[in-house]
């Protein structure tokens, strides 16, 4: 009786100590227990960085109320003696989806929209959703809570993980004996945002992640264009925008260079996002510490591949190899930068996952210190509730756990995680440790026993002679369940056995095979201690490989530097009105061509001797779709508003094909999807550069238009969206070019206006500061888009593809424009089935500027072959067909001032090629840009058996894993899609 009415006061007390203050209480007689809770003796972790050995911990209330060596304990104390424990703060993941629902993909496809008209008075696009709540969805799970707590956390922030703008978060601690009105402590703790899309909703726009950063930057103008009571229209979107920009704003990223593309939009808006990563980081360090955000990092790393079958492994490729290898050391690399950065349960299967992930990030480096810094004091001050989670100072919550020792120690156990004063039982910290070595008697013969593994789950191997058997064992309460087989698993022995505490055997009931029973004795016969060759493998630090620039095969130990170099005695094709030089020196020097002439001066310059070889300008492509993370942004007809400069792909390498090629600058153009498309990106291919460093300074602006099949979306089936025939394209360009027209007119008229960067972009098109180069076929969409640009008094400058300009080739050159066409190319589609090899040469002696482009990922590795077809095919001359590619494509890009021709002042971007440049023999020997050399012949060669023994070295590591029993993912491919016009 006394028993029970002590559980009824327990209980009662429980649903006493989390009621609202305010609330009536008139159904009984009622008192709040104001007991307190002292551990003492322990080693206790006040901080990462304070920690007191045989300290006492004092608790109320769910706050710590006195933390240190002398604590005065009050009478109404219960005393916890935690002699050999060691307490710790809890763990804090602020980037969960922890009890709140989260949107499901619908099934089926359905089609795109333009806008969803329920969504009245809110933002224009979907996708863009702040006014949402994670409070609102929020329902307590404690059994989910369970699996966090048993990880160790204690305090999770939690969201609706959807969309580009994802509203607020929630901050629970995961106490299931509270209720939510003590365990939320924040509800609206954050402001979340992404580069995804909503899986739910149907609006098409944005289609890329170019359309989504357009869209952000688009939606923080309008919002102060808002808040500044512009807007004769209710915006809950907006208001919910302003009103959360004094929250904490978290920004998943995902990917290293998507960390950096969310910065650049933060620091635009005077934002400084906390970074969902993608454990890369490691891979431009430097310029993520550059952000000075602070980081949310996943620790799911890679599994390493199966690649015992020697064909299988040749599908796996260097990159991901490296992956698999360097990513583990991803914390210890911000750690050692100096880049503060909490850790996620984010991408686990499991909460289970967690230690042994988090052990391995030790393991690579990650100090004990920074580890436990990143799930609590870390995380609580990217949230700004240092005050209150995150440690155990006096007036925090009392969120820790309590642990057999080092909480970083693999054979470590936690026994008990208390969230909010309440305590949550993980292992029986009372329970005996039976781990040690044994000899076993059962049923008449002795065995050899060693139980191993944690102290809270321990695992069992017992021997006969030499000879594993199989076996199981449980351990609950001090009783121990066993079994082993014998007689290759024949005969099973089963035992139930009670620990004696005093000396550690183990003795009990024993069911024999036949069935009858018995009984069995383990007599301990020595205590556990860690096996020597686990001890050297934990404490080996694993062999990282070093990271390239970029990192990958074919990646710089260090970046290329500019060079002073003398080229002797080469043919020096000029691309200048001195055309082809014989015998003749070229120094360079600071990035730039300083001398040209015979018999020049080396001084200290590097001399390479020429003779017998031809020197030229970098090759130029008018025309590319290399080196991009995205080509179309298909969502509207009208996209200006996106940039292809800012999804540069610095990592492809096709890049570094190319400059093997002899390519050194290229144009990036947004695809075909729409009649008015994004601004261009104009490139020097300078291989393991960030993609900053990558885009020309002072860059010529231009974007991409076009015509024909694609913009009227023939060969997609898609009936949503305006126009649909060549008719309508046109009305398209004058629909916008009269919109930015009247935009211009407002903006210089000093009247209050709306900022449209869509629009912004059209206005630079009409005031000649920006360039079009529109894809192009068919001579009647030419004509038509030559007349509406005289309409409205600008100039197209480029016209590329033109298959047909043979035909209007008079009138291209009496409007200005000029041409990037192909070679040979015709009957790939309809609209090009007039296209004749003809056509570069008859535009050419019309006065039109004429460069052959590629539009191909792999003929620009060879467009100097492209280039040489002109001889055959409209007998233009050798320096004729050479200048259409170097420059005559500087001249249409507007950087023949630097580029296109060797020139005294001029950027030193060189071939060095083994032969005559337009013959199919010819090999570039080197390719400079700026001086550096970006690729070289015979680096190349030394570089494929580098990477040949460098996946021999990563191979047997994986080999050695898997032998180990580590968890091994099949072989597979990644392998980047090589974009095109078309590509979505």
């Amino acid at each position: 009786m006394k028993i029970r009415l002590f559980a009824l006061a327990i209980l009662w007390c429980g649903s006493t100590l989390f009621a609202q203050d305010y609330f009536p209480e008139n159904d009984g007689v009622k008192s709040k227990n104001n007991n307190y809770t002292a551990f003492t003796n322990a080693k206790i972790y006040v901080t990462p960085t304070q920690v007191i050995e045989g300290g006492t911990l004092l608790i109320q209330n769910g706050k710590v109320k006195q933390v240190g060596k002398s604590v005065s304990i009050p009478k109404n104390s219960v005393v916890v003696d935690a002699k050999g424990h060691s307490i710790y703060p809890s763990f804090i993941d602020i980037y969960s989806k922890f009890g709140v629902e989260q949107p499901k993909r619908p099934s089926g496809g359905g089609r795109a929209t333009q806008y969803d008209a329920s969504r009245q008075g809110f933002y224009w696009n979907d996708h863009i959703m702040p006014e949402n709540a994670a409070i609102a969805k929020f329902k307590y799970d404690d059994k989910k809570a369970k699996e966090l707590r048993d990880a160790g956390f204690g305090v999770v922030n939690s969201h609706i993980q959807d969309g580009i703008v994802r509203g607020t978060g929630v901050l629970v601690a995961l106490n299931g004996s509270g209720d939510d009105s003590n365990r939320i402590l924040d509800d609206k703790s954050a402001q979340y945002l992404s580069f995804s899309r909503s899986v739910i909703k149907k609006q098409s726009y944005p289609t890329s992640l170019m359309g989504a950063m357009a869209l952000l930057r688009q939606m923080y103008s309008d919002a102060k264009w808002y808040a500044a009571g512009n807007s004769d229209t209710k915006d809950r979107s907006l208001e919910a925008l302003n009103e959360n920009k004094g929250l904490v704003q978290i920004f998943e990223a995902k990917d290293k260079g998507h960390a950096l593309r969310a910065d650049k939009i933060g620091d635009a808006n005077g934002i400084q996002y906390a970074i969902l990563g993608g454990g890369n980081e490691y891979e431009r360090i430097a310029e993520i510490k550059g952000t000075n955000a602070k980081f949310i990092l996943p620790i799911n790393f890679p599994e390493a591949y199966d690649v015992s079958d020697p064909i299988a492994a040749n599908y796996v490729n260097l990159k991901d190899m490296r992956k698999w290898n360097q990513a583990p050391s991803n914390p210890k690399i911000l750690a050692d930068n100096g880049i503060p950065f909490s850790l996620t349960l984010y991408d686990l299967k499991s909460p289970s996952k967690f230690k042994a992930n988090l052990m391995k990030a030790i393991k690579y480096g990650l100090p004990k210190t920074k580890a436990l810094e990143a799930l609590t004091t870390v995380p609580a001050s990217i949230l700004g509730k240092s005050g209150s989670v995150g440690s155990l100072q006096v007036g925090r919550q009392a969120n820790f756990l309590i642990t057999s020792g080092d909480i970083f120690d693999k054979e470590t156990t936690l026994y008990e995680n208390w969230v909010q004063g309440q305590k949550n039982v993980i292992n029986d910290k009372n329970q005996k440790d039976i781990r040690g070595n044994y000899d076993l008697s059962a049923g008449g013969m002795t065995y050899k026993m060693s139980i191993t593994g944690e102290a809270g789950k321990p695992k069992i191997e017992i021997k006969q002679d030499t000879n594993k058997l199989k076996s199981k064992l449980s351990y609950k309460n001090d009783w121990v369940a066993l079994s082993f087989a014998t007689d290759k698993g024949a005969k099973n022995y089963r035992m139930t056995g009670l620990v004696n505490k005093a000396s550690d055997n183990i003795k009990g009931k024993l069911t024999l095979p036949n069935g009858n029973e018995s009984t069995f004795a383990a007599i301990k016969t020595s205590a556990f201690t860690k096996d020597k060759k686990d001890e050297k493998k934990d404490a080996s630090a694993p062999e990282v490989m070093p990271v390239t620039f970029p990192n990958l095969a074919y990646g710089f130990k260090t970046k290329p530097q500019a060079e002073t170099i003398l080229f002797q005695n080469a043919t020096v094709w000029t691309s200048e009105d001195s055309g082809i030089l014989e015998n003749t020196d070229v120094l360079i020097k600071d990035g730039k061509i300083s001398k040209i002439g015979q018999n020049l001066s080396a001084g200290r310059a590097k001399v390479v001797d020429a003779t017998g070889k031809h020197l030229t300008a970098g090759v130029i492509d008018e025309h590319t779709h290399i080196a991009a993370l995205a080509v179309n942004e298909a969502g509207h007809n009208s996209t200006a508003e996106v940039k292809m400069e800012d999804v540069v792909d610095n990592e492809d390498i096709d890049i570094y094909r190319q400059l093997g090629g002899g390519v050194t600058s290229a144009q990036l153009l947004h695809g075909s999807a729409n009649p008015i498309g994004g601004r261009s990106a104009i490139l020097k291919l300078k291989w393991g550069e960030s993609p900053e460093n990558m885009i020309y300074s002072n860059s010529p602006k231009f974007i991409k238009f076009a015509l024909g099949e694609n913009v009227k979306q023939s060969n997609w089936q898609s009936f949503s969206r305006f126009p649909q025939t060549r008719m309508g394209v046109e009305q398209v360009f004058m629909n916008y070019f009269q919109r930015g027209k009247e935009y211009d007119t407002k903006k210089k008229s000093g009247q209050p206006y709306r900022y449209d960067e869509e629009m912004e972009v059209i206005a630079e098109i009409l005031n000649g500061e920006r360039f079009i180069s529109c894809h192009s076929y068919v001579q009647s969409e030419i004509n038509m888009m030559m007349k509406v640009a005289d309409h409205f008094n600008f100039r197209l400058n480029t016209f590329t593809h033109i298959l047909e300009g043979y035909k209007v080739a008079d009138k291209m050159a009496a409007h200005g424009a000029g041409a990037g066409t192909f070679s040979d190319w015709w009957a790939y589609k309809y609209e090009v089935n007039d296209a004749i090899p003809y056509n570069a040469a008859i535009m050419q002696r019309q006065g039109v500027t004429v460069a052959i482009n590629s539009d191909d990922g792999e003929m620009a590795r060879r467009l100097n072959q492209e280039a040489a077809k002109t001889v055959k095919y409209g007998g233009m001359t050798e320096l004729e067909a050479w200048k259409m590619v170097t420059i005559n494509p500087a001249k249409l890009l507007h950087i023949d001032d630097r580029v296109g021709s060797i020139k005294v002042g001029k950027d030193a971007d060189l071939v060095l090629w083994s032969d005559h440049p337009l013959s199919i023999y010819a090999k570039a020997e080197k390719t400079l840009i700026e001086g550096a050399t970006y690729f070289d012949l015979e680096v190349d060669k030394q570089n494929r058996e580098a990477i040949k023994k460098e996946r021999t070295q990563l191979i047997n590591m994986m080999l050695k894993e898997k032998a180990g029993g580590g968890k091994m993912q099949g072989p597979k491919m990644s392998k980047k899609e090589r974009m095109t016009c078309e590509s979505l």
